[in-house]
Parts: C-alpha cells; structure tokens; sequence
C-alpha cells in the first residue's frame, strides 16, 4: 500500500464524474488566454477585486466588477447570455468563488479561473497597469520557459 493510495481510488464512473464536474466550474489560466486571444465570442471576463487591485494590473479586455456589486451592476456591465470567467488575486482567495456564484445566482454560465492574477502573471502573460501593457519574466514553477514551450490554443505542455 501506498500512502497516495492509503485511501483507495475511486471506482472510474465515480472519477469520470468528478473531474468532468471540476472542469463544469473552472477553468485555468492557459485556456482563459487562448480564448482572449482569439476573440471567443461572447466570452466576458471579470476581475472581482478592489479597484486598487485593478489598477495595480489586470488581464487585458477584462472588466472590473468587485464582487460586492455584481448584483446591482452586473447587467449592465455583462450582456444577457454572455459566459463568464471571474478571476480575483491566487489560489489563496476566495474573491472569484464569490464572484461566481454572484452570476449564477444572475442565471449567466460561469466558471473560476484557477490561479488568478497571481498565476496568470506567473505565466508571464500580458497585464494591463498604469504604464501599459507589460510581461513580468515566466516564473519556470508555473510555465515552460524554453523557447517553443507554451501554452496556445492546442493546449499546454502539460
């Protein structure tokens, strides 16, 4: 026995399940970029953080919407049928989760991206600030760094 499997496995229907359900509610930084990139129609997606947050960075064609006002401002900010990706600072905060369950109590279909901020710019993808649209270096732990080695449209390296 192993410690990983100390617990046992779950029976494949039961994993199948699970992970289909994980990727029903999030999604992460690669696949959000990837549609970014190539204008997915209507795709909105939501920075839920502090305008001071914002303004220190946030993802480039993202809309700012603290989670503290979704309900009152969320239509119109969001088109009616629109899909939703909510984003807040990491893995360490529960802002996008917040934020998310904000529009779907609204009816839109949405998912958390996971990571963040944090990851996204991690990944060395572009971020909006006061002095423009910037790259901070790719941080090797969270991306391939080698030329050729990415994430695109195909998918990651992973």
């Amino acid at each position: 026995m192993t410690r990983a499997f100390a617990v046992p496995a779950a029976e494949p229907a039961a994993a199948v399940r699970h992970f289909l359900a994980r990727l029903r509610f999030e999604t992460d930084v690669a696949d959000v970029h990837a549609d970014l990139t190539a204008a997915a129609p209507d795709l909105v997606v939501v920075d839920s953080r502090s305008a001071v947050a914002w303004e220190q960075g946030h993802l480039p064609g993202a809309v700012h919407l603290p989670t503290a006002r979704i309900v009152a401002a969320a239509a119109g900010t969001v088109p009616a049928g629109a899909r939703v990706v909510t984003y807040c600072w990491g893995p360490g905060c529960d802002g996008a989760t917040r934020a998310a369950l904000e529009f779907a109590r609204l009816g839109y279909p949405v998912k958390e991206m996971r990571g963040g901020y944090e990851y996204w710019v991690r990944e060395g993808l572009p971020v909006v600030t006061p002095a423009g649209r910037i790259h901070r270096p790719v941080d090797d732990l969270t991306a391939p760094r080698p030329a050729g080695a990415a994430c695109t449209a195909a998918g990651c390296d992973c």
